[in-house]
């Protein structure tokens, strides 16, 4: 799971493999992320399997995740022992320990958090094509090829997603309201009291309220509108929690081998 990874920067990573490493083969396709698009949201629900309201007690946390992804595949027959979890793996020099980890003849599934596109989204200062730049540098170092290339060569099946994906957005101001929100996001606040989200959206325009199937009935959701973020008027910023296609819509694909035949 490549965490924060946009649709488009999914296809300049497969193209960029297809020039490095045209060993790998790719069956595309795509899913929604879960709204609101923020990590401890739609990431526990990618892990766990399970809709927001389930884990409602640790929405808004992703420590759950190894405890939701082993309970998730032990409710399909797998033991405890045989699932494994990672997470903050980006760099070449992290590839070797992992290798010994998957190599374990116990283990048969593995989730494994990729933040570096999240990491150079955050730290965006020149747009997407400025994150885009940085993508490329990073396939050039070969982690992505070298990943793929260590699961796979450990008989895995592998599948990569996101839990969302990022957009840019422009500042239309910080929320001017009495009582501060659960979550902050740029791109969404979320609140505890129907009362206080009212309030919220009615002393901020160029906001709305979007009921989410799923989600616990105590977490009201504020999102700022059209390609607009809750940040200093005026400000550019690659963000995510919204409802945009580039936040909401996110790929999935298999990666395999080619087989070439003689």
């Amino acid at each position: 799971m490549f965490d924060g990874l946009a649709v488009g920067q999914s296809v300049q990573i497969r193209e960029a493999l297809a020039k490095r490493a045209p060993k790998f083969g790719f069956e595309e396709g795509a899913c929604f992320a879960w709204l609101p698009t923020f990590t401890s949201v739609s990431r526990q629900a990618l892990f766990s399997g399970l809709k927001p309201r389930e884990f409602a007690d640790t929405i808004e946390s992703t420590s759950p995740e190894p405890t939701q992804w082993s309970r998730f595949w032990q409710d399909q027959g797998l033991r405890a022992n045989e699932v494994m979890y990672r997470k903050a793996i980006k760099r070449t020099d992290q590839l070797a320990e992992l290798g010994a980890a998957i190599s374990v003849p116990l283990i048969r599934v593995t989730g494994i958090v990729v933040d570096m596109v999240d990491e150079i989204v955050h730290g965006a200062v020149l747009g997407k094509r400025g994150i885009a730049t940085q993508i490329e540098s990073w396939c050039e170092s070969g982690f992505v090829d070298q990943l793929f290339s260590l699961l796979l060569d450990n008989g895995f099946h592998v599948y990569l997603t996101a839990d969302h994906g990022n957009v840019e957005a422009v500042g239309q101001g910080r929320p001017n309201q009495g009582v501060a929100p659960e979550l902050r996001g740029e791109r969404v606040r979320t609140y505890r009291s129907e009362t206080l989200a009212s309030e919220s959206a009615a002393a901020n325009p160029n906001t709305y309220r979007l009921d989410v199937a799923g989600l616990p009935t105590n977490f009201m959701i504020l999102f700022a509108g059209g390609r607009a973020a809750f940040m200093q008027q005026g400000e550019p910023a690659v963000v995510h929690g919204g409802i945009s296609v580039e936040e909401l819509l996110v790929s999935f694909v298999k990666i395999s081998y080619v087989s070439r035949t003689e």
